[in-house]
């Protein structure tokens, strides 16, 4: 359902996002001001919107920390809301006179226009994934710092830890056994306080990451994304929350430029230059394929026979810039099919499938055991018809038949078809 022409509307109403305010203001569709740009505080928007917004209103607001909160209740309210993206408005409307009262006007004038620059507003499901993960990496961030200190302490005074992995719960007795100074001791033990601290936080939100994997929301898309090489659970959760809907890209390039990994190019009169890529775009969708393209190249015949055609031609950076692109147009098409990639190793599938099933509990396996588990992903997948067992570290350990499982999932007897 598309939304009226713009005409339609009797008011364009702009709402500037402060802190702990809100300045609002419009026009009607003659451009006269039929409301003046006053100032709401934020504890009276919701009594303040119910009192003076109309089915009638088209209302813009900036994306911002807070803006989905506004969103929300705006949708609920006027005819149409639309999110603007900060950065491309500035471009557009820059001024010498720049207060809060002109930029609203100057933001419902662009509305009438329909001159706005919008963005997709992500469902609660989406906004609350992305909310998780960011909090995970900043978790991670100061358990990096933490590590990174304790190290340091080890290089200034020259000492050996004990072999194994140096910040283990086992390795604590001999951090408190090191003779430091009194400086030292308390910067050590805090470091490893923070440790002690941050690591179950971050378990916790690893299991509830594994808990929306299977939720209905996210479970149908994981696989698609865990047959890839170099995508596990947390990278293919981190990819999932960037792109939310995969029909808002009609084309594999757009999700690219989302990403960011498009190249730049400088064209003007006789001078046209390649410029690296735009990094403009979201930075955990690009950090995550990048990753995913260096683990790639290493472990999968295809991208290492990729990656050594390129290196030779462009050198292993941008080969694995390119490879990652490359990585996010093979996403873009397994998630739009709804398909198995035709590079996809069954067997190395099934291990990942396998990884991802022993982290579930039964009721989040949907009843069935680990093995059923892996064997109904892969019929899903339309991959392993022939795989009846996986094999790593010299033991076997069996499937599920494809039988057993199409008894207790019968909807699964149609292969999907392979991109």
């Amino acid at each position: 359902m598309t939304d009226p022409p713009l005409q339609s509307w009797s008011r364009f109403i702009a709402i500037d996002i402060h802190k702990h305010y809100l300045m609002i203001g419009g026009i009607d569709a003659h451009k006269r001001v039929v409301l003046q740009p006053r100032r709401v505080e934020l504890s009276r928007w919701p009594q303040w919107a119910k009192a003076n917004l109309l089915p009638s209103d088209a209302v813009v607001i900036e994306a911002t920390t807070n803006a989905w909160a506004i969103y929300d209740l705006l949708v609920t309210l006027v005819g149409r809301a639309v999110v603007a993206h900060p950065a491309k408005v500035k471009l557009i409307a820059d001024a010498r006179v720049k207060t809060d009262k002109v930029d609203v006007l100057t933001l419902a004038h662009l509305l009438r226009a329909d001159m706005l620059p919008e963005v997709w507003v992500p469902p609660p499901h989406v906004r609350d994934l992305r909310a998780l993960l960011s909090h995970r990496r900043r978790l991670v961030s100061l358990q990096t710092t933490a590590k990174n200190r304790l190290q340091s302490v080890l290089h200034r005074l020259n000492l050996r830890p004990p072999e194994g992995e140096v910040f283990a719960q086992k390795q604590r007795a001999w951090w408190e056994a090191l003779d430091l100074s009194p400086t030292e001791r308390l910067c050590v033990d805090q470091d490893i306080a923070t440790l002690d601290h941050i690591g179950p936080q971050i378990a916790a939100i690893d299991a509830e990451l594994r808990r929306l994997s299977v939720s209905e929301h996210w479970a149908e898309q994981v696989p698609y994304l865990v047959q890839l090489p170099a995508i596990a659970l947390l990278s293919a959760m981190t990819i999932l929350s960037a792109i939310g809907d995969i029909t808002r890209f009609g084309a594999a390039k757009k999700l690219v430029g989302y990403a960011g990994l498009g190249a730049g190019v400088h064209d003007s009169g006789k001078t046209h230059r390649d410029k690296g890529i735009t990094k403009q775009g979201r930075r955990d969708l690009r950090y995550v394929l990048i990753e995913a393209a260096r683990v790639a190249v290493q472990t999968h015949p295809y991208w290492k026979r990729e990656f050594a055609r390129l290196a030779k031609r462009i050198g292993e950076h941008k080969a694995v810039v390119a490879l990652a692109r490359k990585l996010l147009i093979v996403i873009w098409h397994v998630l739009m099919a709804k398909s198995a990639d035709r590079r996809a190793d069954a067997e190395q599938v099934a291990f990942k499938l396998m990884v991802w099933s022993w982290k579930l509990t039964d009721k989040q396996r949907g009843g069935l055991s680990s093995r059923q588990f892996i064997r109904a992903h892969l019929l899903g997948l339309g991959l392993g018809e022939d795989l009846t067992h996986i094999t790593r570290g010299g033991t076997k350990r069996p499937l599920a038949t494809i039988e057993e499982v199409l008894a207790l999932r019968p909807e699964l007897r149609d292969p999907p078809n392979t991109v």
